[in-house]
């Protein structure tokens, strides 16, 4: 399996998650263009440094030209969050997680949460803001929890039935269409939830610090 983290140019996780997860098996660093910055102030040297170059500081592009890969892709039709991904799929990588998506324009935040959609078929997305992992799924997932847990879901259309085993607020065939019904703040009552989603797929929202505490990836 082949893992990257895709750094971009928004509010920057703690260091301490880029280290758990490289450790977990996310070895290679991308950052989309002045994701770079983040990463210089962070101490970390990116495999990869992708986009059109506008926003990559000079001390950053400065310290890792001899270190780093660096791809200019002038093309404005995508992001450079989007230009990281297109090349993780096309260099075989299953699994992307992105950072640094979210922050102070929730213009670029709902952009970045539309790719996660935008890009499901392709390749096995997550995301980390703040304190939050975001994950969509599909199919049959079992996501490894501990009582307590706060998990919260989210559908997107009428289409979509979400069936749980292990949620303290059940849901039996369910829809939660975007801006009618969500389970926000729904709880683990156990050390497994068993998820059937049909039809579609939803994104899960959890504390990343307590799935790193509890080792739930």
């Amino acid at each position: 399996m082949k893992k990257c983290i895709i750094l971009a140019n928004g509010k920057p996780p703690k260091k301490k998650i880029i280290t758990f997860f490289r450790k977990k098996g996310f070895e290679k660093l991308i950052c989309a263009d002045g994701g770079a910055n983040s990463a210089l102030k962070m101490k970390l040297v990116p495999d990869l440094i992708i986009g059109d170059l506008d926003s990559i500081s000079s001390e950053a592009m400065k310290e890792f030209k001899s270190s780093s890969k660096i791809i200019q892709l002038k093309r404005q039709n995508d992001t450079d969050v989007e230009k990281c991904l297109k090349y993780a799929i096309k260099n075989n990588f299953n699994e992307a997680l992105l950072a640094g998506v979210t922050g102070n324009r929730l213009d670029h935040t709902f952009c970045n949460l539309g790719i996660i959609l935008k890009f499901f078929s392709q390749i096995d997305l997550s995301l980390i803001a703040e304190n939050s992992h975001l994950k969509s799924y599909k199919g049959k997932p079992n996501l490894k929890s501990y009582i307590g847990e706060t998990i919260s879901l989210y559908g997107f259309d009428k289409k979509t039935k979400i069936t749980s085993s292990g949620l303290k607020y059940s849901l039996k065939q369910t829809t939660l269409p975007f801006g009618k019904k969500e389970s926000t703040s729904n709880v683990a009552t156990g050390e497994l939830v068993k998820l059937n989603i049909s039809t579609g797929n939803i994104f899960v929202i959890r504390d990343v610090n307590l799935m790193m505490k509890y080792d739930l990836f």
